[in-house]
């Protein structure tokens, strides 16, 4: 089935369905003191699941997608776009009045998030998020990082915008990415590319980027879930997501993989340098957060 946004590039001229989108987006703003802010965001990681749980999720009759309909999961409003300011970002998500009219329909509390998997990742998200709903409750896909990072490396090539190997690509990440985040913390408005894309090894050290999210929220509030969880048995761990939110019991229709990328496996030298580059890394997050993550390197 095509989705709403195909449908309307169909019906109307190109620059006709540019206008319909703008006046939507305007629209969206100015009721924005209308629109409640999120109860929920899926923070991250990147290539951990996240587009799978966020489509499971909206499935859901209690969990509303994001406004106007052909916006997928994320406003991306706390890295990329910042400077939008709150009004634009409250304007991505249902009335009150449509909160409630969703609450008599099927009896139950609404529920509304995004999934912005660099929300983990950016040094100042956690501090932007705290100051303006510091009652949100997060959700955290962890994937072994050796996984993560090839699978990371892998759809940047196939977006056209990794030309190395993946061995040259970690090789290269330090010099590529150098002062990108520095830059982030001292220019709030700047959106880095090169931080998010070319983060393949840094972006596995977990704890280090988990920190903040700990230090500033309630670790009830937080739902860290490991993504092999959601690869081997996603309807548990869908159900334990429902549980977390207060949602009713739900069945969607299916839980097809979104956005995987199948491919050779990883060489196992590198894998071999890699789980050893990450292992005291692992070993401090399952201290941490006092979780049994199930991952190659460990050693006992």
């Amino acid at each position: 089935m095509s989705s709403i946004r195909d449908r309307v590039k169909q019906l109307v001229p190109t620059q006709v369905s540019r206008r319909v989108k703008d006046s939507l987006v305007d629209y969206g703003v100015r009721t924005s003191d209308r629109r409640p802010p999120p109860d929920f965001l899926i923070i991250g990681t990147k290539r951990g699941g996240t587009t799978s749980l966020w489509n499971y999720l909206v499935d859901h009759p209690l969990v509303p997608r994001l406004f106007p309909a052909w916006n997928t999961k994320a406003t991306h409003y706390f890295e990329e776009n910042w400077h939008r300011g709150e009004a634009w970002y409250r304007s991505h998500f249902p009335t009150a009045r449509q909160r409630t009219a969703l609450e008599n329909r099927h009896g139950g509390p609404v529920r509304v998030g995004e999934a912005a998997p660099l929300y983990m990742f950016h040094p100042l998200a956690a501090q932007r998020v705290s100051a303006l709903m510091p009652s949100v409750r997060l959700i955290v896909l962890l994937r072994d990082p050796v996984e993560r990072a090839y699978s990371h490396w892998k759809e940047r090539r196939t977006h056209g915008v990794e030309p190395l190997d993946f061995a040259e690509a970690l090789t290269a990440e330090e010099e590529r990415t150098a002062g990108e985040r520095e830059r982030l913390i001292a220019e709030p408005g700047y959106h880095s590319e090169r931080h998010d894309w070319y983060s393949y090894r840094a972006r596995g050290r977990y704890l280090e980027h988990l920190e903040p999210w700990l230090d500033r929220f309630d670790r009830r509030q937080i739902l860290v879930l490991p993504s092999e969880d959601l690869y081997r048995d996603a309807r548990a761990t869908y159900r334990r997501t429902l549980e977390f939110l207060e949602l009713p019991a739900f069945d969607p229709p299916d839980f097809r993989v979104y956005n995987d990328r199948r491919s050779a496996p990883l060489e196992p030298a590198l894998r071999a340098e890699l789980a050893a580059y990450y292992r005291p890394y692992n070993d401090a997050l399952r201290r941490h957060l006092g979780l049994d993550l199930d991952w190659p390197d460990r050693t006992a």
